[in-house]
Parts: C-alpha cells; structure tokens; sequence
C-alpha cells in the first residue's frame, strides 16, 4: 500500500537551514528527557481525528506568521512550548523532541520508545507483544502499526525515518514545521526500489570485459 501521510516533516539532520539566520534562536524549555527514561505509551486519541486537527494547522503560509511572531517573544514562546508540551505529553507521551514524527506512525510516538528507535520495532519484542525493557507494557511500533492498519495506513510506516537533531530537544515542534525547520525527517517512500545503476568509467567497463581487470 502506498504511504499516505501527510507532506509533514520533522528534523532536518544539518540543524538550522540558511533561511533561519534573521529568525532569533528558541529560548531553551524543559523537556520530558530530562525527567527519567522513555515508557511504552498508548495514544488517547485516533489517527483519524488527529488527521483532521491537523489539516487546517498545516497551512505554512498562515501559521508561518504564527510562529515568527511567538519567537520573537521568549515568553510567549515558552509559554506555548510548554502548552505544547502538556496537551501533547497528556494526549501521545510526547517527551519534546522538537521533531515530531507522529503524522507517519500513525500518532504513536516512536520516543516513547525506551530505546528511543525511530525506525522499529526492535529485536525483543515478546510473542506478546510486550516490550523488552517494560515487559508489561505494550511495544510502542506494535501499537503503532495496529493504529495504521485500522486505518489502512500501514504504508506509512514503511518511510525510513532519519536521525533527529539532538540540540533540538526542548523546542516546540509546531514552530519548528511551520518555519520549514523539519523537512525532511522521513523519505517519501521505504527506499526498497530498484537500485540506480552505478556509472563505471567507459575505460573500465571495457577492460572489464575482457577480464583484465582483477
């Protein structure tokens, strides 16, 4: 099936694009990291209705200005890092990472993974489902893959996710996809195509022909 999450974006893996320079940096805001390790955590909401909050917050040109104007306040930017931080933490575990994958795992955060891995699940997960480190609780991937096939989005979860960038930890992850600062956290597709050819110089394709080359 072919990946349907919406064109939302996370971490850029060089940090802060060029197009950032005239904006002023973050203030710094706590974040869950610092609070004790992850835990398996199960989202009180559906991906469908979650889906529909975000559409109308994904419109950059208008939310954009938003965020340019809470930045360039450090209160109002903490106050609305912390706001997001307590609805998102209530509704997903968020633990602020500032670069939120949530729209491609189905709404189910791969940091509330204890191993923190975003490309899951790992190798020791229980016949159960349980998790290696909790085995109480429920594997975080487990979930998230049951909460894309009921919602036939399963594809969604075969994108490869990238490294985040772990100075960003903290930071409001709305600010940062409406600025652009996210793109490209996951891949459009799983990567498992057909592999592009690798050019050889006309010189060395011709020796090897004729097995000269060892």
């Amino acid at each position: 099936m072919a990946a349907t999450a919406p064109p939302l974006h996370a971490a850029a893996l060089g940090g802060a694009r060029s197009s950032d320079a005239a904006l002023p940096a973050p203030p710094t805001v706590a974040s869950r990291a610092g609070r004790g390790g992850p835990r398996p955590f199960v989202p009180l909401v559906s991906p469908r209705l979650m889906d529909a909050l975000h559409r109308p917050l994904s419109v950059r040109r208008v939310w954009s200005r938003v965020a340019r104007w809470l930045l360039a306040s450090p209160r109002r930017y903490q106050m609305f890092a912390r706001a997001e931080e307590a609805v998102k933490g209530r509704l997903f575990g968020c633990r602020m990472c500032a670069q939120c994958a949530l729209p491609s795992t189905a709404y189910t955060c791969p940091m509330t993974c204890p191993k923190q891995i975003r490309n899951g699940p790992c190798g020791g997960v229980a016949p159960d489902g349980g998790c290696e480190v909790y085995p109480e609780m429920r594997c975080v991937w487990l979930v998230a893959y049951e909460r894309a096939e009921a919602e036939g989005k399963v594809g969604d979860l075969r994108r490869l996710q990238r490294p985040i960038d772990q100075r960003r930890w903290g930071e409001s992850s709305w600010v940062n996809y409406w600025l652009g600062r996210d793109d490209g956290l996951w891949t459009e597709d799983d990567g498992l195509g057909a592999p592009t050819p690798i050019a050889r110089p006309a010189a060395v394709t011709a020796r090897s022909a004729c097995g000269t080359v060892r």
